[in-house]
């Protein structure tokens, strides 16, 4: 594999040399030229490296050059698209074009009268390659007046409205428009740039005219890109573009489109291009919606969040644009309510399982709630500031408001229960969160207990009584533990039957009662948690699985079998584990193997696979981890035994090969990468070896550079 890779670059290298010779010693064949270029371009698709090779040996520049030297006009259309797709490939290419010289070259091929349609286009695709993603080439274009260039190519390459596309000469006027449009908006954003988009307003009022007089695709889309761009987060522009009517027109288009979506699918998706435009320029200026209201645009955008074509994307553009109608301006709000909207929003709410719908329908929700508390009330009770007449003409001429109000009520309602869900879940949480904390801190005071009965030596009578009385109390203050024990008798006995003595002479009672306070105990936790998640029941059982490692610890401290102490704490611990752990946590507890309980433990990989070895009966998933980390390292030895043992077959270097050498670092230094490209090395030489070889034969003696 290694070896087709390094014949495919050396390829790639010879016929990059061969067709730099070509352009070079056929000056005057600008046929042939032109076949050269349109090749260069084509490896240097096919391969990314090819254009830094290009760079390296200098046929970069030359193409810049013969771009700007020759007299063929078809040898600088096709030497600029080479420029162009080089540098598009690579951004170290890019970074070298990117001088202010080609941009003067290209300006001048722009505005000059003599260059045709086809030679403009390319030198605007030159330009929005070095543009983009580039501030420096943003800055550039700017200083050069490539931008002033552009602009004026913008008004005047399509001189009529009327767009006959079937027309060659036309079509190819419409396609240097586009490249321009395209080529503005990359001077304008990503990044932004301020100054650009000031230079660029100018041509709103151009922009307007035509989006008037002609409503095709063609044209709607490369403007409304254009505009969309050249005003975003900037609200200087923004209040310009409203000056000039540009808000206006592109109510009126989307009024437009929005009545014959109906008819053809793409007027909606076309639409949707308009509304995003219409978006950015009030995001940032929620007041600017007053605008809007004249042409009922929300009742518009909710028609058209129905349309069944459109993607969950463009509906959140849809919804994010109300949302921002609707955020500032009450006009807009009241529209969104006479059409219905506040059912449908709360529609996707329920229905959408996009987080981004979700948010969007949410934001509109919030903006209209104080329009809906006031149509909940009676219509003499508030005062809608200046709109208070407005409403009660309305309240004449619909005879349908009270039914209005009445969906304005429950749809409030709806609100606030979606606005206290979040609240009541996060308080539920964090209560069953301490509620578990608690009940484990006074298991694990019990468990200690026990363990400090069952070593000896435990406390007096009295201390053991009061102690005792201390846990009583403990137990009482949780629900749980009252509902298992009834009385405070039961309770008494199942704290006296921990005492290890006592376990051995009354070990059947003693069952008996801990299986009894088991079961209660599984039972009443079923019915503490039925009003938590899945989650939440997840989180307290792995709570609960938890905390029996104490018990482990106190396993590892045996006493002789002999001895009754230890036979009853035995005893006791089957019981507590009994007692803690539902049906489904006994029965994992007895699989635990050492990496089930060392897992609070501070440990890292070497130690716990050690660990893990070492432990003679595994629970199934620590068997599997230690099958998989025993697989691996066995086929990683293999590897590296066989990597060992491969070494690369010892060649001499002819003759040819050090004439090779002695030439490359004659011309190139030691570069030996540079060299070892250059000249046809034999298969398998390495840069570190022509340095090698070369630094023997220079300490030699007798050894004289060729």
């Amino acid at each position: 594999m290694e070896s087709e890779d390094t014949k495919k670059i050396q390829e790639m290298k010879t016929d990059l040399n061969l067709l730099l010779e070509c352009l070079k010693y056929q000056m005057d064949n600008a046929f042939s030229q032109k076949e050269a270029l349109v090749t260069i371009h084509s490896i240097c698709q096919q391969n990314s490296n090819a254009g830094l090779y290009l760079r390296e040996i200098g046929g970069l520049m030359f193409v810049k050059n013969l771009a700007k030297s020759s007299e063929h006009s078809m040898v600088k259309e096709a030497a600029l698209y080479t420029l162009g797709a080089v540098a598009e490939q690579n951004v170290y290419c890019q970074q070298t074009l990117c001088t202010s010289e080609l941009f003067e070259d290209l300006n001048w091929f722009l505005s000059n009268n003599d260059s045709n349609t086809n030679l403009k286009r390319m030198s605007v695709y030159v330009i929005l390659v070095l543009v983009s993603n580039n501030r420096t080439g943003q800055t550039l274009v700017r200083e050069t007046g490539c931008i002033s260039v552009l602009s004026q190519l913008f008004k005047t390459v399509l001189s009529k409205h009327e767009l006959n596309l079937s027309d060659e000469n036309v079509f190819q006027s419409y396609q240097l428009w586009s490249s321009v449009c395209s080529t503005l908006c990359v001077c304008v954003n990503n990044p932004q740039n301020d100054e650009n988009q000031m230079l660029c307003s100018s041509l709103f009022p151009h922009a307007n005219d035509w989006l008037i007089n002609c409503m095709k695709p063609e044209i709607i889309r490369p403007i409304c890109s254009f505009i969309g761009l050249t005003l975003a987060n900037n609200t200087y522009v923004q209040k310009y573009f409203i000056s000039v009517g540009g808000l206006d027109v592109l109510s009126q288009v989307l009024v437009q489109l929005e009545s014959d979506s109906h008819k053809t699918l793409s007027s909606a998706k076309l639409a949707v291009v308009v509304t995003k435009t219409v978006d950015a320029c009030i995001a940032d200026n929620p007041t600017f919606g007053v605008v809007l209201s004249k042409y009922h645009i929300v009742s518009k955008l909710l028609a058209l969040l129905l349309h069944e074509s459109l993607d969950s994307g463009e509906k959140f553009s849809i919804i994010l644009t109300v949302g921002h109608c609707t955020e500032d301006c009450e006009e807009n709000q009241y529209d969104l309510f006479k059409s219905n909207g506040l059912p449908l929003m709360i529609q996707v709410l329920t229905e959408s399982q996009n987080e981004e719908l979700n948010k969007a329908a949410t934001f509109v929700l919030h903006n209209c709630k104080k329009i809906t508390e006031k149509l909940s009330l009676s219509l003499g009770e508030y005062s809608f500031d200046e709109n208070e007449e407005q409403l009660k003409d309305i309240n004449m001429k619909e005879k349908n408001l009270e039914d209005y109000w009445k969906k304005a009520k429950e749809i409030l309602h709806r609100i606030e229960q979606l606005e206290t869900e979040g609240n009541e879940e996060r308080v539920q949480r964090e209560k069953y969160e301490d509620y578990v904390s608690s009940m484990n801190i006074n298991i694990q005071n019990t468990l200690k207990h026990l363990h400090a009965d069952s070593s000896g030596g435990g406390p007096k009578a009295e201390d053991r009584d009061k102690s005792q009385s201390r846990k009583l109390q403990s137990y009482k203050s949780h629900e749980v533990m009252s509902k298992a024990c009834t009385n405070d008798d039961q309770m008494k006995s199942l704290l006296k039957s921990a005492n290890p003595v006592n376990a051995c002479y009354r070990e059947s009672g003693q069952n008996k009662t801990l299986c009894k306070a088991n079961s209660n105990c599984n039972q009443n936790l079923r019915e503490e948690t039925t009003f938590e998640k899945k989650s939440f029941v997840s989180q307290s059982s792995d709570h609960i699985f938890k905390h029996p490692t104490p018990i482990a610890k106190n396993t590892k401290q045996q006493l002789p079998v002999t001895d009754p102490f230890t036979l009853c704490s035995d005893i006791i611990n089957k019981e507590v584990i009994g007692f803690l752990a539902t049906d489904n946590c006994s029965k994992i507890l007895k699989y635990r193997c050492s990496g089930c309980i060392a897992v609070g433990k501070s440990l890292n990989s070497r130690t716990f696979s050690k660990l893990l070895h070492s432990c003679l009966y595994q629970c199934d998933r620590h068997k599997v981890i230690v099958e998989a980390e025993d697989r691996y390292k066995s086929e990683l030895r293999k590897s590296l035994i066989c990597n060992k043992k491969k070494r690369r077959m010892r060649k001499n270097f002819t003759e040819e090969e050090v004439n090779y050498l002695f030439n490359g670092v004659k011309k190139m230094g030691n570069h030996w990468n540079l060299i070892l490209w250059s000249f046809p090395f034999q298969q398998g030489r390495k840069a570190v070896d022509l340095a090698q070889k070369y630094h023997k034969l220079i300490k030699r003696p007798k050894c004289v550079a060729p």
